[in-house]
């Protein structure tokens, strides 16, 4: 990028471009989810709510700048890649000043953490600290996880069960059976987020050594687990109403099946880069659909 295009930045643009807006429903339906579930069973704290989503949030904007500096050091992103701009890599922030932000949003986390750890005791400080852990080592340290094809499952466990799980339990002090596969309805769909960035990002990532599972296995097992994942989260709530014998009303989640369609045939047939950055968004609209509507169908 040239000095005159890097300079018709202003400062906020920049590092909300960093931050990555429309991935932030990852972190934000699976409070709204576990905060609904509580909120049925008459356990919800007004306070702890929005602190649960600040600190969410936090979390995500975080693991968002660490893979911004990570990956531009690795040569995952690089002028060649097909997805939205990446600040380090344009060069609208350095190095070093990602690296501070990155520590500093997660300091933010870790305080607004300690209010939550108060709340409800030791295990939301395992579950802050081993998000913000997995968060760097994601991309960052001598093994990233996330090029080692680890990410499918760190996606599905942290932005689903522990998520939605720790969620309620801020609010509850335990968790049930229900939750845990609530939790694993919105990790399903939020590993198929990450599936379509992969998929996307195939050649790039294939260059850099970075081996998720499309550079593993193929765009075509990419495709087949993302279709396993949007089913599955669609099958979740029919099996928690036939387990629990109760809040029939959640299967209105199943609806989100609908957008859903389009969505499919575009992960399935074009292989541009710039189709499948509408993909990935609108999966994340998925994400943010079948939360409203489960959590909606759960308190009715």
């Amino acid at each position: 990028m040239s000095e005159k295009e890097i300079h018709k930045y202003k400062t906020w643009q920049i590092w909300l471009l960093a931050a990555r807006p429309k991935t932030l429903w990852a972190g934000i339906i699976p409070v709204i989810v576990g905060t609904a579930m509580a909120l049925e069973a008459r356990k919800f704290h007004m306070v702890s709510f929005l602190a649960t989503v600040a600190g969410a949030v936090l979390i995500q904007v975080g693991t968002n700048f660490a893979n911004d500096l990570f990956d531009f050091q690795k040569g995952a992103d690089n002028e060649g890649r097909k997805g939205p701009m990446r600040v380090t890599q344009a060069r609208l922030v350095t190095p070093h000043q990602m690296k501070v932000a990155t520590t500093t949003v997660f300091l933010l986390a870790f305080l607004v953490g300690i209010y939550l750890v108060w709340r409800a005791g030791w295990p939301i400080l395992i579950i802050g600290l081993l998000s913000i852990l997995f968060a760097v080592l994601y991309t960052g340290g001598p093994f990233p996880l996330g090029y080692m094809g680890l990410g499918d499952i760190l996606v599905l466990i942290f932005f689903g069960p522990v998520a939605v799980g720790g969620t309620y339990y801020i609010f509850a002090g335990q968790i049930n059976r229900a939750v845990v596969l609530a939790g694993f309805a919105l990790g399903m769909i939020a590993t198929a987020i990450l599936i379509v960035n992969n998929l996307r990002d195939m050649e790039s990532d294939r260059k850099s050594g970075k081996k998720t599972l499309a550079v593993r296995f193929g765009a075509g097992f990419a495709k087949a687990e993302y279709l396993v994942m949007i089913c599955g989260a669609m099958l979740l709530p029919i099996i928690i109403y036939f387990v629990e014998g109760r809040h029939g009303w959640a299967i209105l989640a199943v609806l989100y099946i609908f957008p859903a369609i389009p969505v499919i045939r575009k992960v399935f047939t074009v292989a541009d880069g710039h189709v499948l950055n509408d993909a990935l968004a609108g999966t994340a609209r998925l994400m943010a659909v079948f939360g409203f509507l489960f959590s909606l169908g759960w308190l009715l």
